[in-house]
């Protein structure tokens, strides 16, 4: 059986869509994908591997990313969803509850996740041209009700961890990043990432912005 048949084909787990359908990843020009939250995939670096093969492409599809607030309830997920807003996809939150997983491949393919049984999702690849259309008609409305990740963003804190504030608090104080580096019990290049992750979360140009945004969201007394 083959997922390049004309025709729904149910796969189980990361690795037999990964293996079976990857290439619909590859080698596409639009990639859309809907989920609640960004922990979708149980098996750690496959999705990593096929998106940054994708985006090996010249020039990369073009990306839509919509997601629930969920995908913002720890710092490292809104980060990278930061991240990749500003390297160029399109990423909306919607308050509408959204499945488990749906990504929409050129928009003749849709790939819809189903909930873990036994610690195995499946994966149900859809070729039908009605049922895709279907799917697509639903992403479409439910895009067009969301708000884009810089409007939602612009008026809540982001969601920095214990450490994070702390970090904030050490440069409104004022010290030396080797000094503050020894306090956390970092190393000073790790101390430098960890901010620079932070002036990201903040949409900060600059240490002082930082400290001027992080003021404004009551992050820091």
């Amino acid at each position: 059986m083959s997922a390049d048949l004309d025709r729904n084909v149910v796969l189980r787990g990361e690795a037999e869509l990964a293996e079976r359908a990857g290439r619909l990843f590859l080698a596409c020009e639009e990639f859309a994908c809907a989920a609640t939250d960004l922990n979708t995939w149980a098996m750690p670096g496959y999705r990593e591997r096929i998106v940054a093969k994708r985006y090996e492409a010249k020039p990369p599809p073009v990306t839509y990313k919509l997601h629930n607030p969920a995908a913002l309830a720890d710092e490292a997920s809104e980060r990278h969803l930061v991240e990749i807003n500003r390297a160029g996809a399109r990423v909306r939150i919607c308050t509408t509850a959204l499945p488990h997983e749906t990504i929409i491949v050129d928009r003749r393919v849709a790939i819809l996740a189903g909930p873990p049984a036994g610690g195995v999702r499946e994966y149900t690849v859809v070729r039908s041209p009605s049922v895709v259309r279907g799917v697509v008609s639903l992403f479409e409305a439910t895009w067009d009700k969301a708000t884009d990740l810089d409007d939602y963003r612009r008026d809540r804190p982001p969601a920095l961890s214990d450490e994070s504030v702390r970090i904030l608090r050490l440069l409104a104080d004022g010290l030396k990043d080797e000094s503050a580096a020894r306090r956390l019990g970092m190393s000073l290049r790790t101390y430098r990432r960890r901010v620079a992750e932070i002036l990201t979360l903040l949409d900060a140009d600059s240490r002082f912005q930082a400290g001027l945004r992080a003021h404004e969201f009551g992050l820091i007394g």
